[in-house]
């Protein structure tokens, strides 16, 4: 489980790496990449459009997708469950039906919504990972894609039914797919929380790599500077 609170000393830093190096095992920490071929099918670019995604801990989601270039806002928050239970604590406790998600304001004119599934799928998490990611255990963490409307569930669908034909993982894809009945965006402390805190253990074993893989694997999507919810906030 991660830490709940964000500031940690070095030394418990270079604690965490040394237990990171010295017990790392494939279902613990970071998740590597996978490299796996675009979308066949993709939506048309018009307007600003919106996606919701779930994949473990919503911090290093939303960090992939605030490096990634034409995402116009990446909000942590919670989806699946009613807007009385959307709350850290509660939906923690996995009994909610919420998942942490990432809700991402993006312009198609720069990047697609089949673009934004590739990366989820390839850099941001494991989608054959049930009900967990990495040290993260509980629905509220499970791999889930929050469709808008029945044009992003055809381009879900057929982009699991095309990876998984294609076998690009060892194990078959968990994703969930359903209607998004709410978004409802977690605390403040939570956004912008990669940026904020990049020397925090848990970032740095766990979703800094995946910046890292966004980098390497889609150079031509990579941004240096991170879209943040509080620039967002400033100029509203």
């Amino acid at each position: 489980m991660r830490p709940r609170h964000p500031s940690q000393p070095l030394s418990s830093l270079l604690a965490a790496l040394a237990l990171a190096v010295s017990f790392a095992s494939p279902s613990l920490g970071a998740e590597q990449a996978t490299v796996i071929p675009a979308p066949k099918m993709d939506l048309p670019a018009t307007g600003t459009q919106t996606a919701v995604i779930a994949g473990g801990c919503f911090w290093g989601v939303q960090g992939v997708f605030q490096h990634t270039a034409g995402v116009l806002n990446a909000v942590s928050g919670y989806a699946g469950g009613d807007k009385s239970t959307a709350m850290y604590d509660i939906v923690g406790t996995g009994t909610t039906g919420h998942a942490e998600s990432v809700e991402i304001k993006y312009d198609p004119s720069k990047i697609s919504y089949g673009k934004i599934l590739q990366i989820f799928f390839s850099v941001a998490h494991d989608p054959t990972q049930l009900n967990r990611q990495g040290p993260d255990v509980g629905t509220q963490y499970r791999s889930a894609i929050f469709v808008t409307n029945d044009e992003q569930k055809k381009v879900a669908d057929a982009y699991i039914a095309q990876l998984n034909a294609a076998k690009v993982f060892n194990r078959p894809i968990v994703t969930t797919i359903g209607p998004l009945k709410g978004f409802y965006p977690a605390e403040d402390y939570h956004q912008d929380y990669l940026t904020l805190h990049p020397r925090q253990p848990y970032i740095v074993y766990n979703d800094l790599p995946k910046i890292e893989n966004l980098k390497k694997i889609f150079a031509d999507n990579y941004i240096e500077k991170p879209t943040l919810v509080s620039a967002a906030k400033a100029t509203n």
